[in-house]
C-alpha cells in the first residue's frame, strides 16, 4: 500500500471505524533511520491503534527502526516479507526474503529485543517455484520461534521472476485453504488472512477459520465499506452513520493541515471511492478533480463536492 495509506488516509479511515487496526505504508529501515522522521513517521493521535510497517533485512537496522517507531508511539511494528515490487527485491527486503526464513527470524528476534509493543510479520504463501506447504510453514515456524506475535498472510504466491508488481496482486491464484491449514497447524498463533477480500461479508466468512482479516485495496478503493466494520465485526456503533458525517468530522483536521501548508488534494485524493455507486458520485469526483487540485484550494471545494451526492449509511455499506 505504498503511496496509499499515508497519514491523511489513515485519519480518514479512522473516522469510518474506531476498531480496525490501521497500517502505515511500508517504510524502509534506511528511510526511518536516516530520513525526515517527522514527515515519514508522524501521525495524528486519532489514528490509534496504528501499526508501523517496515521493510528491511539487516537485524541491527530493523531493531533500531523498530525502536524509533515505538518511540513515535506506534502500537505495533510489522515486518513486511510479502511486497513483490522490483524496488524491494533490489533492496533485499519484501517478498524475496521468503527465500531466507532464518534471516527474517533473526530480524524478528532483534526487533522483539528492542521494543515492548507487538512485532508481527506479513508474508505470502511462497515465492516463485517454492512449495507453499513447505515455504509458509518454514517461515511461520521460524518467525514465531523468534517471537513474532502474529502472522499476516497474503494468500497468494509472489512471482518475482515473470510477473510485475501489479500482476502479482491479481494473477497468482488465491489459496485461502493454505492459510486455514496454517492456522490449524499453529492454533496458538494469531493468523490474519489477506488478499482479494472484497467485502465485510467475505471477511466475516474468513473469521470462521482465522483470527483476523486484513483489507487492502478494497478498503482504499471503496472506503465506504469500512462504515460497517464496527457494527458487523465488533458489535459496536460506528463512529459516523454516513460517509457525509465522516467527511464532516474530517473538516477540523483538514483545516489544520491546510494551515500547515498541505495541499487539499494531498488529503482528498483518498476520498475518490467514498461514494461509489451513490447518486452524484461522479460529480463529486469530477469536482474534486477540477477544483481540489488547484493551488490554494480550500475546504469549500470539498464541501461543494459533497453537496453533489446522496447518502449512504453503514447498513448499505455491508452489501
Amino acid at each position: 500500500m505504498m503511496d496509499w495509506t499515508d497519514r491523511h488516509c489513515r485519519v480518514f479511515h479512522r473516522h469510518l471505524t474506531r476498531r480496525a487496526l490501521l497500517y502505515t505504508e511500508m517504510l524502509t529501515t534506511g528511510a526511518v533511520i536516516h530520513g525526515d522522521r517527522e514527515r515519514l513517521l508522524g501521525f495524528d493521535a486519532s489514528e490509534h491503534p496504528v501499526a508501523l510497517q517496515l521493510g528491511g533485512s539487516d537485524p541491527r537496522q530493523l531493531a533500531l527502526a523498530a525502536r524509533i517507531g515505538e518511540d513515535f508511539g506506534y502500537d505495533e511494528i510489522n515486518l513486511n516479507v510479502g511486497c513483490p515490487s522490483d524496488r524491494v527485491k533490489d533492496g533485499r527486503f519484501g517478498a524475496c526474503l521468503m527465500a531466507e526464513p532464518e534471516l527474517v527470524a533473526t530480524g524478528v528476534a532483534a526487533m522483539k529485543a528492542a521494543v515492548t509493543v507487538p512485532v508481527t510479520v506479513k508474508c505470502r504463501i511462497g515465492i516463485d517455484d517454492q512449495d507453499p506447504e513447505m515455504a509458509l510453514d518454514t517461515l511461520a515456524r521460524a518467525v514465531v520461534a523468534a517471537g513474532s506475535d502474529a502472522l499476516i498472510v497474503h494468500a497468494r504466491k509472489a512471482w518475482l521472476n515473470g510477473l510485475s508488481p501489479k500482476e502479482n496482486r491479481d494473477i497468482p491464484p488465491l489459496d485461502y485453504d493454505r492459510v486455514y491449514r496454517l492456522k490449524r497447524a499453529m492454533p496458538d498463533v494469531p493468523v490474519i488472512i489477506n488478499g482479494g477480500i472484497l467485502s465485510i461479508d467475505e471477511a466475516k466468512a474468513h473469521l470462521a477459520h482465522v483470527d483476523g482479516v486484513m483489507l487492502g485495496r478494497a478498503a482504499y478503493q471503496e472506503p465506504w465499506r469500512l462504515l460497517a466494520v464496527d457494527d458487523d465485526i465488533f458489535g459496536e456503533t460506528a463512529p459516523h452513520a454516513t460517509m457525509q458525517g465522516a467527511l464532516e468530522a474530517m473538516m477540523p483536521y483538514i483545516d489544520q493541515q491546510l494551515a500547515r501548508g498541505t495541499r487539499l488534494h494531498a488529503i482528498t485524493r483518498h476520498f475518490v471511492g467514498a461514494f461509489h455507486a451513490v447518486p452524484g458520485a461522479r460529480a463529486f469526483r469530477r469536482h474534486l478533480a477540477e477544483q481540489g487540485v488547484k493551488q490554494g484550494a480550500g475546504i469549500e471545494a470539498l464541501r461543494d463536492a459533497i453537496a453533489h451526492v446522496g447518502t449512504r449509511a453503514p447498513a448499505e455499506a455491508a452489501a
